[in-house]
């Protein structure tokens, strides 16, 4: 940065405050506190080190930014409009209103040169490292010595509450453990929340919390321009810690009269305010949005200089492609996520008579998958073991290891999705991350981002219903599959057996634009014969006719998801000789409701009204399949701590109760 002087980045600093406190107060909502207080470290950082560009937002090699306190979000689009990036003024003017490119708090996908959606606070901070340990393994995977296509930094801009939040414990330990040397966080200490001072709530040791983690810690003046420089080159050589900055920070800075308050947290300065604000950091007090020419010049040479850098990583990586053709095509794999025509030869063989659990089924098609897909990578949170989700044949990421496939996440569900979506933002990997289906609780957060946010990232949550058994009802999940049913993008998949597993999981790699859970049994489940029902294939239509006993007028239909469909085949083949009744098979409700009308009225003929669904969760949502005239078999509490076969016959899931029940439905159409 030597062509920009201290008055320089003053000037930049100074119109980052502007810039956010404009958008703001037009707004007359929002944040303009944390803008204020880190404009500095903003601006060196934008101006001298962070590696990125506007003409070519999505070069694999750019460094990433996360703004995990995205409550300040007028700091981000400040400097990407600053920057160079889609990003006109117009933009920043309409901060916080409807259809503007400026939203409350960053969303990746809307906004461009954001790297992920943030202001659930803490979420951030896993992403980012999820988005360091991508850069790590990647770089194992492709540098050579004469060429490193994957040599990038991570830097994150983190307040209080991101570090009082529960995850940012749980990622940045892992961090830590892993040894991300290329992770570099600022910490805004400001020690102001929306209730006043930290004090009320929190009186951690923030710099013996990161050495327990085993990271660099640094203390800084935030305003410092030279503490920020020097702290910026430190944590760049560190070979075996990630960073963490301790930025000393006035939230609010440059305003008279609320700077170091809570009011300049989370409302606007107010006018006046504003006005003495500007003429204090000598900014012209009644031109609003305003950049000075210095301003834009500086970044402007700064574009052109990260033009020329992309273009340098283009020539070499030509050349690189031309030396390294192995590595060269396996990049084009991992980054444009190549899925082979014939992935479906890669699945394995389930012997009809032998049952077989739907999470072992889910084990055995990833090694076929692993095979097939060398971008795709995975763990669990501590249960590999049971959750069969272990890579055979490859190694285990640990500290500074990071060529192998496994990931090891520890007891720490919701970080383990947090970086699974850092991962899947960063690109160059697909991935997928496993644990007992009750504790998809802990991860809730980040899988409603990762909806958010269109992630193909694949969730594998086994041990699915009460059928857990013995572990009892705070293993047994209940109204866990509805939960995630109502979450906007989410695909769940409920398969009936191992050779539905297999296709559900084909299923998930082909969905590209929202995440997908898989719910497995713990319990063995007999396979179904595919030479005498129809093909598993049909998971992907989210919903089948498995069996019907007759031709003609329907009496009845049986619904059913995961383990409870065999329950159901086997009461409708006792059923049969006195009504016509069909057997759907119902895996996915969003699979089912992406079909056409036609095909849905087809599995679900609108004329028969008789319907009863069964399925080992709660009822809830499942009235739009059964109807007013259906009913549903589902649980009405919480489960029980006992063998699987006795809990079956205590809540009623076997096949004399699904005949009563059927019975019972078929009495109340001749009543209605």
């Amino acid at each position: 940065m030597r062509d920009v002087t201290n008055n320089d980045l003053s000037l930049v600093a100074n119109t980052i405050r502007g810039l956010s406190m404009d958008g703001v107060q037009r707004a007359n909502s929002g944040h303009p506190g944390q803008p204020m207080g880190m404009a500095e470290v903003a601006a060196v950082l934008w101006l001298g080190y962070l590696n990125h560009c506007p003409a070519k937002p999505d070069w694999e090699n750019r460094d990433r930014f996360v703004l995990s306190a995205g409550h300040g979000s007028m700091l981000l689009y400040s400097l990407l409009h600053l920057s160079g990036y889609d990003l006109p003024m117009e933009e920043l003017m309409k901060f916080r209103q409807t259809g503007s490119k400026t939203p409350g708090h960053p969303e990746h996908g809307h906004t461009p040169g954001v790297e992920t959606t943030t202001g659930p606070l803490g979420q951030g901070c896993g992403n980012a490292v999820g988005m360091a340990l991508a850069e790590r393994m990647l770089a194992q995977h492709f540098n050579t010595g004469d060429f490193e296509p994957v040599d990038h930094y991570t830097y994150v801009i983190c307040g209080d509450g991101d570090l009082m939040e529960g995850i940012s414990h749980e990622a940045f330990s892992l961090a830590g453990h892993l040894k991300l040397n290329k992770l570099i966080v600022f910490f805004d200490s400001n020690n102001i929340t929306i209730e006043g001072s930290t004090d009320l709530a929190c009186s951690d040791d923030f710099k013996r919390r990161f050495q327990g983690y085993n990271w660099n810690v640094i203390e800084i003046d935030a305003h410092d321009r030279d503490q920020i420089e020097k702290a910026i080159r430190r944590a760049k050589r560190s070979r075996e810690k990630p960073t963490i900055v301790i930025c000393n920070s006035h939230i609010g800075m440059g305003s008279p009269n609320k700077v170091d308050t809570a009011k300049a947290h989370g409302e606007p300065l107010g006018e006046e305010e504003v006005k003495l604000t500007k003429l204090n950091l000598d900014l012209p007090a009644d031109n609003h949005f305003y950049v000075p020419e210095r301003v834009q010049e500086l970044f402007d040479n700064r574009y052109n200089k990260m033009v020329r850098l992309v273009s340098k990583w283009k020539k070499d990586f030509k050349r690189y492609s031309k030396v390294h053709v192995v590595k060269a095509e396996l990049w084009d794999r991992h980054f444009n996520d190549v899925i082979p025509d014939d992935i479906t030869s890669h699945l394995p063989e389930f012997e009809v008579g032998k049952a077989v659990a739907t999470r072992s089924a889910s084990g055995k098609v990833i090694q076929g998958m692993a095979k097939a897909l060398p971008q795709l990578v995975g763990g669990s949170a501590d249960l590999a073991p049971s959750t069969k989700t272990l890579i055979d044949g490859t190694e285990s990421v640990g500290p500074g290891a990071y060529v192998g496939r496994n990931l090891h996440f520890g007891v720490r569900e919701h970080a383990m999705c947090s970086l699974l979506n850092g991962m899947a933002l960063h690109g160059g990997f697909r991935v997928f991350g496993a644990t007992f289906f009750v504790f998809s609780d802990y991860c809730r957060p980040a899988l409603r981002l990762a909806a958010l946010m269109n992630l193909p990232v694949i969730y594998v949550f086994t041990h699915d219903s009460f059928f857990v058994g013995e572990d009892g009802p705070t293993h047994q999940p209940v109204e866990h599959a509805a939960a995630l049913r109502c979450i906007p993008n989410m695909t769940v998949i409920r398969p009936a057996d191992p050779t539905e597993t297999a296709m559900a999981w084909i299923a998930a790699l082909e969905n590209r634009t929202g995440p997908t859970a898989l719910l497995l049994t713990r319990q063995n489940l007999d396979v179904i014969d595919r030479s005498k029902y129809p093909c598993a294939s049909n998971v992907k239509k989210g919903a089948y006719t498995l069996w019907q006993s007759g031709e003609g007028r329907l009496d009845l239909i049986l619904i059913a998801t995961g383990s409870e469909v065999n329950l159901v085949l086997a009461a409708a083949e006792k059923m049969s000789g006195e009504i016509n009744v069909r057997v759907v098979s119902m895996p996915s409700w969003e699979l089912f409701e992406a079909q056409d009308r036609a095909y849905r009225d087809e599995v679900l003929p609108p004329e028969c009204k008789e319907r009863l669904a069964v399925e080992a969760g709660c009822a809830q949502g499942w009235d739009r399949y059964v109807g007013d005239h259906g009913e549903t078999l589902c649980m009405t509490g919480f489960g029980a701590s006992g063998p699987y076969k006795e809990l079956a016959e205590k809540y009623g899931y076997t096949v004399e109760n699904v005949v009563a029940r059927a019975k019972e439905v078929l009495a109340g159409a001749q009543h209605h």
